[in-house]
This record gives structure tokens, sequence and C-alpha cells, in this order.
């Protein structure tokens, strides 16, 4: 079933366009569980109530992000010691499918999986998500050279957001709209049977996303070639690891300006992946949206957040990457402070008494509904330029001879920390016991990072004595 070869002899381009459909396969997990459509239904239908679910939510998110920060650089030691990924892949990827189909059972007033269940089963997935992209992610540089890597990157991706966009769109048209609108292209009645009493549509997200893994991670296998085992042993690569990351560490006192910017970094980018976590999930509770409004919201959300990465771009180019980032990040807490300042009752923190629909539409017709799906459009433009713009930046500002070592530095950071977003959400919806105040807390870490920014400097470090 696979096909092995030296590392050296890249992959032909079936090998190559099989490692990136890996991502169509991979990442609706992410968007239809995580974000819109399990993670609203759980903390508003499951828990029963939107503040203790989103707390709920949060702490399910920052206890897996918590693991995974302690595994992922072990995994990735294993990853480049030993050889062979797809055996791994393999092994993480029949578990998040095993884990999201049993998300079919979670059911509202204790009928199907407890709480707690849900909550085990939901860290597995996230654990078995990420853990299958260590070992994807070290397949690229066997498979591919130079400019290559970074188009596959790009186009993986690319369609692992369409992935997830075209079912969302399925969703919509076969089984969300089917019965509540009377236009002449929807059925009249939801395909396959769904019963909406019975929360059916929301619940088959997980069987969705298992069969769509399942499905089209198959070529990967069948076609992308895998390295030789190596022979070494699982313990030496983990000791090899260890020693590499502290050595590295150690150097960031010979590279101050670096050094600020992968921890700025590290801040606003837990609070970009907080908002994400979270956004789903307090909108659902602040407005009482269903499964056919957080379908439209995902929609909506994953079209324009590809503008985000040409805005990026653009931005880079005008202003440059500290300035872009800094664009960016303030677009965003601006953002999210106007999106807190928008509920049923509240226009940008003024009372409003509703005269109820302003549009035509089953979904989305008052105007503080508008006014937030606005507000939030602008949000997932600014992060993903955001995203976009940190990668450039330390493009521009790490020793060319060392680039690789402070790349993987740069990987590392951004997950040794990426439970502190969700935790502070969790703390402060607990604490305050308000939606809106846990995820406004989300602003500190943003304003943080954003605050550090000004510290960094748009040029080049050079290279320590001991590193020439």
């Amino acid at each position: 079933m696979e096909n092995e070869q030296e590392a050296a002899q890249p992959a032909d381009a079936r090998g190559q366009i099989s490692w990136t459909v890996f991502e169509w396969a991979r990442n609706p997990f992410v968007i239809l569980i995580t974000i819109y459509i399990f993670a609203p239904y759980f903390a508003h239908t499951v828990v029963g109530d939107p503040t203790l679910g989103q707390s709920y939510w949060a702490r399910m998110n920052w206890v897996g992000a918590f693991i995974i920060a302690l595994m992922a650089p072990v995994l990735g030691a294993v990853a480049d010691a030993m050889g062979r990924r797809k055996p791994w892949i393999g092994f993480f990827v029949v578990i998040l499918a095993i884990g999201s189909w049993g998300l079919w059972f979670a059911r509202p007033e204790g009928m199907g999986l407890s709480v707690l269940a849900i909550a085990g089963v939901v860290i597995l997935c996230n654990l078995a998500f990420e853990f299958s992209a260590v070992f994807h992610n070290a397949m690229l540089p066997a498979i591919a050279r130079g400019r290559r890597m970074a188009s596959l990157s790009g186009l993986g991706l690319a369609l692992g957001n369409a992935g997830a966009l075209l079912i969302l769109v399925a969703m919509l048209s076969l089984v969300a709209l089917p019965g509540v609108v009377d236009w002449p292209f929807v059925a009249k009645e939801p395909w396959f049977g769904l019963d909406r009493d019975l929360f059916e549509p929301s619940r088959s997200a997980g069987p969705v996303v298992a069969m769509w893994l399942l499905i089209f991670s198959a070529p990967l296998f069948l076609f992308t070639p895998d390295q030789k085992a190596t022979g070494v042993k699982v313990g030496t690569a983990i000791h090899g690891s260890l020693a590499q990351v502290r050595s590295t560490v150690l150097k960031l006192k010979h590279y101050r300006n670096v050094a600020i910017y992968l921890f700025a970094r590290m801040l606003y980018n837990d609070g970009k992946t907080a908002i994400l976590v979270i956004g789903g999930v307090y909108a659902s509770g602040t407005f009482g949206w269903g499964f056919l409004e957080m379908l439209i919201y995902g929609i909506t959300l994953t079209i324009f957040a590809v503008l985000g990465g040409l805005l990026g771009g653009v931005l880079d180019n005008w202003l440059g990457s500290q300035r872009a980032i800094m664009v960016s990040i303030g677009g965003t807490s601006l953002g999210l402070l106007l999106a807190l300042s928008v509920t049923p009752t509240e226009l940008f923190f003024v009372p409003y008494e509703s005269k109820g629909p302003v549009i035509d539409l089953p979904f989305f017709n008052t105007l503080p509904e508008l006014t937030y799906v606005g507000i939030v459009i602008l949000i997932a433009i600014f992060i993903t330029a955001a995203y976009a713009n940190s990668r450039t930046m330390l493009a521009r500002i790490a020793p060319r001879e060392m680039m690789g070592e402070f790349f993987g530095l740069y990987a590392l950071s951004g997950s040794v920390t990426a439970f502190m977003g969700t935790a502070l959400v969790d703390f402060s919806t607990t604490l305050f016991n308000s939606s809106r105040i846990g995820f406004g807390s989300v602003l500190l870490l943003l304003g943080a990072g954003l605050g550090l920014m000004f510290f960094v400097k748009p040029e080049r470090s050079t290279l320590a004595p001991e590193d020439q």
C-alpha cells in the first residue's frame, strides 16, 4: 500500500497532490465540530446553559491544548528521527474518525453521552487532530523541494477550507433549509430523514466528519511515498529533541529582537485561537441561534476569511510586516470589542428595543443580528491576515543562516501556550458568570501581544559570534 522511497527523491505529482488532499479530509473537523456546528449545539442544547456551556467548551479545549503543548515537540522528534510517518497518521486518523462518529450520541437531557463523556471524546479528537498534523507536516520536506513546498502548503490549507465550505453548503441546502423556506430550488423535507426535534442535524456533524475523513485520507496512504524506517528508538529520538529545543531556546538571549517577536506572537496567537474556538459558542448563546443560523454564519465567515489572506499580503507589501501585524491585531481587537457591544437588546452598549425583523429572511433578520454578523466578518478578515503576516515577519527578522531552526521555534511557541486563551475564557466566564466578560477577556492577550509588537524592530538579526 505504501510507496516508500529515499527522502532525497521528491514525490511525483500524484503523491504531492495526495498529500494536500489530506487537508481536505481533515480540516472539516475544525469547522464543523470545533467552531460552527457541534460546539454551539453542545453549549446551548446539551449543557442547556449558554454561559456554563461556554465555560465547559473552553475548558475542554484548553485541557486538550495543554496536553498537546507537552507532547507535540516529543512527537515531532519521533517523526524526524524514526523516518516513517504514515503508520502514525493512520493511527490518529482512526481515533479521530471513531471519536467524531461518537459525537452522534451526544444528546440533551442525559439521553445519550454524559457531559463528562462528551468532554473526553472531544479532547481525544483534538489530540488526534493535532498529532496527525505533526506527522503530516513532517512529510512535506521529503516529498517536495524549494518553492514547491510553499505552494503545496498553501494548496493544502486552501483545500481544507474549501472542503469544509462544501460540507457547510451541502448541509444548508439538503438539511437546514428544507421545510423552513419555500424556495423552488430547496426540497420540501430534509434529506436522510434527519429529525430536527431530536437535534439530529446538529449531531450529524460528527458522522459527516468521520466519513469525509476516512474517504479522502485514502489517497495519502495509497499514493504519497513514506520515508524508510531509520531504526532509531523512540527514547533516543525524544532525548535528542529535548536537547535541540533547549539549545535553540538558550540561543534566544543572543537574538533579543526575535525573542520579543516570538513572545508577542505567542500572546496574540493564543487570543486569536480563543476567538476561533469560542466565537461560535458565544454567538449562538447570545442570539439563540440554532443549526440553520450557525451553518450560514460558518459559510459567511469561511468565505470572508479567504479575503483576509489576500489582505494580509496587501498590508505586508504596503506597510511592512511589523505594521501589518499591528493593523491586523488592532483590527481584531476593535472588532471583538464592537461584537461584545451588540446583543439582542443592545447596539454598541446602548439599549435597543427590537421592532421585529428588518428583512424578510428566516435568519439574521433583526438589526442587532445583522450588525453582529457584519462585525464578525471584519474579525474573520483581520484574524486571517494576522496569520499570513506572522510567518512573513519571522522570515524578515531571523538570520538567514538559521531560518529552519527559528521556524522550528516558531512552531513550538505557537503550541506551547495554546491553552492560555481558552483557559482565560474558562476562568473569566466562571468567575463572573458572564459569557460576555469571559469572551471579552481575550482582549487582554490581544492587547499584550499588540503592545509588545511596538518593541520589535523590523530588521534582520545578524548571527551571534558562536553561530558564525
